[in-house]
């Protein structure tokens, strides 16, 4: 068969499968939007909170208003003790409980150091950190305040009280995540695994139905077309179909979501090219195992989840089992995601990347050889 025509079948091929298409175009184009919709604000704000007030006193109430004069946390229930805040924040769906204790004003003006009560919802990262930093930054605010007095009255200076009221100065600044939020943490690394998946479900799907075809006694093309040269063109076509979806997803999805990007355009291009060959020649290999096309959503959908883990970018590495640490390696998304992350995010250059890079070609060189292994046995089989 000669170049021209196979490249004329798998087109056709590709953009006749209706169940193809939609996981490929539509999968893509929907979750770029879908998935980073919940977390557009970028941090959780308004958080409601239960307050305990053991004092009464007016600067317990100060501290209040305080409180609920933050972005974070708002004030929404009260409780006489810590039982019935208990009570209320399961009952409410609360993310979180303030106490201020007894004496708390006497204890200030003693000289001693009341202790402030937090809890918070910690089933949400993102959300429990909310709630601790409006609830402690208050708090803080209110201690220096009254330490600064007592330094004025003391016989201190206003301006030299402020400047040294505490040992430590802090000059917090964000690195990699500006804002600190949700979108710019993890829609860069989910960005490659959604790339990953609809990639390998793609190629899955069309040699899952060719194999649907196969076993019902059609003869295709595909059985008669040599393996590599039907390789080469089924690969060149997802590589050229995905570089695009991924220049849209690295330039205007992050423009649109205000995502920093540092990598250069060749580097970037440096690093794509064996991430969709090792993810196409997966899929391939996937879809010549599998009988039926639907197979191939359905595992690799059930494979999402334990990969998002054992990424490392939302479950720490050291707390994942060594074994299946070294098991995932032989997907391409896992250290596509680590490379992706360093190289566009991070800044970092691309010798810092070039073990990843080089661990990405071993994963395509892998799994072509598993591709043509397994297309050369099927053209056996169907031929005997």
């Amino acid at each position: 068969m000669s170049w021209w025509a196979l490249c004329r079948q798998e087109l056709r091929a590709i953009f006749t499968n209706q169940a193809l298409l939609l996981t490929v175009f539509g999968g893509v184009l929907l979750y770029s939007f879908l998935y980073p919709l919940p977390y557009t604000s970028q941090v959780p704000r308004e958080q409601q909170v239960a307050v305990v007030n053991l004092d009464g006193s007016q600067l317990s109430r100060r501290l209040e208003r305080m409180i609920d004069a933050t972005p974070q946390v708002q004030l929404s229930a009260r409780g006489l003790s810590l039982e019935e805040a208990q009570s209320i924040f399961l009952e409410r769906k609360m993310a979180g409980i303030v106490v201020i204790p007894q004496h708390f004003y006497r204890d200030l003006l003693q000289g001693r150091q009341p202790t402030l009560a937090y809890a918070g919802d910690a089933g949400y990262f993102l959300v429990y950190g909310t709630v601790l930093e409006g609830l402690a930054g208050p708090g803080q605010s209110l201690a220096a305040e009254v330490k600064v007095s007592r330094l004025v009255m003391s016989g201190q200076v206003l301006t030299l009280a402020a400047e040294q009221h505490s040992a430590i100065q802090l000059n917090l600044h964000p690195v990699f995540n500006p804002t600190t939020g949700y979108v710019n943490y993890v829609i860069p690394a989910v960005f490659i695994l959604i790339l990953h998946q609809t990639l390998i479900m793609g190629a899955g799907i069309l040699g899952g139905g060719q194999n649907e075809q196969r076993l019902m006694a059609e003869k295709g093309y595909w059985l008669e077309a040599a393996p590599w040269k039907l390789l080469l063109v089924r690969s060149s076509l997802f590589l050229a179909i995905y570089w695009l979806l991924c220049m849209y997803y690295f330039g205007f999805s992050f423009s649109f979501y205000h995502i920093p990007h540092a990598a250069d355009f060749s580097q970037l291009n440096l690093l794509i090219l064996p991430f969709l060959l090792g993810a196409t020649f997966l899929g391939i290999s996937l879809g010549l195992l599998l009988p039926r096309r639907e197979l191939a959503t359905l595992l690799v959908l059930l494979s999402s989840m334990p990969l998002i883990f054992a990424s490392g970018f939302i479950w720490p590495v050291a707390a994942i089992p060594g074994q299946l640490t070294a098991i995932v390696q032989i997907i391409p998304v896992i250290p596509a995601i680590k490379a992706f992350v360093g190289l566009n995010q991070q800044g970092a250059d691309f010798a810092d990347i070039l073990p990843l890079w080089q661990q990405l070609w071993l994963c395509a060189a892998f799994y072509g050889c598993t591709a043509w292994g397994l297309l050369r046995r099927l053209q056996r089989l169907s031929r005997s």
